[in-house]
């Protein structure tokens, strides 16, 4: 059976310096917010072409903490509306909640399945304060156009680039364009750690030291707490084998594209759509999402060749049972996009044998059923 993700062989490959590295973080005796998070913070910050980096313990922490610090700071208030992307994981949807503001969902361009500028220029109202889009699958949304409409209405712009790491827009990585990006570092993603782990970049060196603070139980200095915060730190092993990651990143992103371009030029589908990359972007292709007009049997027909499919998403965030208390909207595309998007195989480890079986299975799917 070809998996959706195998992070098996990645790992393989890296063992020798992932046991060093842990070696490294056991005989330190520092085990909080020690050499390795510094190291990473500093890495990252400048791999994302950011001036911070602060390393909290998960991705939904690191969306949350950044709502929450810009509250404290007098930047945003409760009951203030974001927008976001209707089709999003619901995480990114949770840190709004949490925080006491409003989520307006907005349907996404039918091309990219990214946040749409036109749609948002139409959604604002006097209560908006905060662009949220999430760069869904590794293609950035059209920051260009979305930073224009935020300097136009004096909105902040948290970017949502856990499934981003190193995808690009006009040579600019995903966590340098908004006022903040939220990274998260679960072990799918394109870097991942070996357990939860997150963080945001970020330019704005007042929102860096407050979430410093935020991130530590709201303290800069031993037991002294000038804020209500709580434990999100990223921890010190986490960070030892990102920093490992790291350097083996933009290689594994490569391969990645070199995947995606074998699909985008093989796969025939009458009934249904490949993902478009884009004319100014480079795509990280964190997965590789299809429109099939009847998935059901799509999905079937893989399984019985052997080939794992997987569904991101299939219940929009408007449509879940804990956001019933909502004001109930119809928004058509990102149920369509619901009931129609499959996920193919693409990691770094794939082989060409098994490349060539998942681009035969999909096509023969074409040649019988539809």
């Amino acid at each position: 059976m070809i998996p959706t993700i195998d992070l098996r062989p990645r790992e393989k490959t890296l063992r020798d310096d992932l046991i060093a590295a842990a070696t490294k973080v056991i005989d330190s005796g520092v085990y909080i917010l020690g050499d390795e998070v510094n190291k990473f913070e500093s890495g990252f910050a400048n791999y994302c072409g950011a001036s911070h980096c602060v390393g909290v313990g998960n991705g939904l922490d690191a969306l949350t903490l950044t709502l929450r610090a810009w509250k404290d700071l007098g930047m945003c208030k409760e009951g203030d509306e974001v927008i976001v992307a209707s089709n999003a994981y619901i995480a990114t949807v949770l840190a709004i909640s949490e925080n006491n503001l409003r989520p307006v969902f907005v349907e996404p361009d039918a091309v990219s399945f990214n946040l749409s500028p036109q749609r948002v220029e139409e959604a604002i109202t006097k209560r908006t304060r905060i662009l949220l889009p999430v760069h869904l699958y590794g293609r950035l949304c059209d920051m260009h156009e979305l930073m224009a409409i935020a300097v136009n209405h004096n909105l902040l712009v948290l970017e949502d680039a856990a499934q981003a790491h190193g995808a690009q827009l006009r040579g600019k990585k995903a966590g340098s364009w908004g006022h903040a990006a939220a990274f998260s570092f679960y072990p799918t993603k394109n870097l991942g750690a070996f357990g939860d782990a997150g963080a945001v970049t970020t330019s704005d060196k007042r929102l860096s030291d407050h979430l410093r603070s935020l991130r530590n139980y709201g303290s800069v200095k031993k037991y002294h707490n000038q804020h209500i915060g709580r434990n999100s730190r990223l921890d010190e092993m986490q960070a030892a084998f990102l920093n490992v990651k790291l350097n083996h990143l933009d290689g594994q992103i490569d391969q990645r594209r070199a995947f995606a371009r074998s699909y985008l030029s093989a796969i025939k589908i009458d009934g249904a759509d490949l993902p478009n990359e884009g004319s100014d972007g480079q795509h990280c292709w964190h997965q590789f999402v299809i429109r099939v007009r009847n998935r059901n049997e799509f999905v079937e027909h893989m399984k019985e060749h052997r080939v794992c499919t997987d569904i991101h998403y299939p219940v929009p965030p408007h449509q879940q049972q804990c956001y019933e208390h909502l004001l109930q909207q119809h928004l058509p595309l990102s149920e369509v996009l619901a009931d129609e998007v499959v996920s193919l195989p693409i990691y770094p480890d794939l082989d060409s044998g098994q490349l060539k079986k998942i681009i035969d299975v999909t096509n023969s799917f074409v040649s019988t059923a539809i």
